[in-house]
């Protein structure tokens, strides 16, 4: 049985593999790159490439599209909430309107799905009353152990906007952590080459961040932290650089014999995230977990 699908204006000028995996069928690369050899899919018509930039109103038709729906025996399953968890969201909600939402993530789940986490954030808010004529779009991320402010977009038109605004740096983050030890007054502003690996490949980006204590003790410090940059686990390796990891961290830490104290969450949250949409001003704050703020509170570092 053949199959005719017409592109929307949501998805106007995506790449072909990327809209076929998001409207049509959710399969591996290699067998979309599969199916295009075999003639198996067309655009108006004519054979395409996986790297086809479809346009709205272009009609596409597949092929023996059971066929192809039965063979799709490494499709990606979506993570499927249950209602508790879809109702939890409300109480996560910051800001919700007709083009994102901005939601208090909470510790210790992660933002998409991957090898080591199933349960994840877009296909939890993809079954909410949130997103019921939409889709989740992500345009920034936090770790799986990191709390706080996430944007998610309703349409690709503000997912690419927020995008370039993160690019061009016009979105600016504030996060609160608590460090092992006392940081020095003197430091002000964290720079430093940061290594990542790709492939077997070592990549050097230079990262930089602001720095304030806002309480700090011979034991611990209470960081109010503002990376300009957007690297991989930026402020987890500045922070360790300096020999005062994130409590709870446990990738990136200094081994403290007299401390024993530990954190099932890593403390480090989100804070705070301001732009500019259309010379209209968005400032939104996120409260910390009960954890985060326990924790200041019993340790005299306490701000709320």
């Amino acid at each position: 049985m053949n199959k005719k699908f017409e592109v929307e204006k949501d998805f106007h000028n995506t790449r072909f593999d990327r809209w076929f995996k998001n409207k049509i069928l959710d399969i591996p690369q290699g067998l979309i790159e599969r199916i295009i050899r075999k003639n198996l899919v067309k655009i108006n018509g004519k054979k395409t490439k996986s790297s086809y930039r479809v346009q709205e109103k272009d009609v596409l038709e597949v092929f023996n599209f059971e066929k192809i729906k039965k063979s799709e025996k490494n499709l990606i399953t979506q993570y499927i909430p249950s209602n508790s968890e879809k109702n939890k969201y409300d109480d996560f909600i910051i800001e919700n309107n007709e083009n994102f939402i901005v939601i208090n993530k909470p510790a210790g789940i992660a933002v998409q799905s991957g090898t080591k986490s199933f349960k994840n954030i877009v296909d939890t808010l993809r079954k909410t009353k949130y997103f019921e004529d939409s889709k989740p779009y992500i345009v920034h991320r936090l770790d799986k152990e990191t709390s706080g402010i996430l944007i998610v977009a309703k349409n690709r038109e503000y997912a690419q906007l927020f995008t370039s605004l993160f690019r061009i740096r016009k979105i600016h983050k504030t996060y609160l952590a608590v460090a092992y030890g006392e940081v020095s007054a003197e430091i002000k502003v964290l720079e430093d080459d940061l290594v990542l690996y790709e492939n077997d490949r070592k990549i050097i980006q230079k990262a930089t961040s602001y720095l304030k204590i806002l309480k700090s003790n011979a034991e611990y410090s209470l960081l109010e932290l503002r990376p300009i940059t957007g690297r991989k686990h930026q402020l987890r390796k500045q922070l360790y650089n300096i020999g005062n990891s994130i409590i709870g961290d446990d990738k990136y830490y200094v081994k403290r014999s007299e401390i024993s104290v530990k954190s099932k969450n890593l403390m480090l949250h989100a804070y705070e995230i301001k732009f500019m949409i259309n010379n209209m001003k968005y400032n939104f704050r996120a409260d910390p977990n009960n954890e985060f703020k326990d924790f200041i509170k019993k340790k005299d570092l306490n701000i709320f």
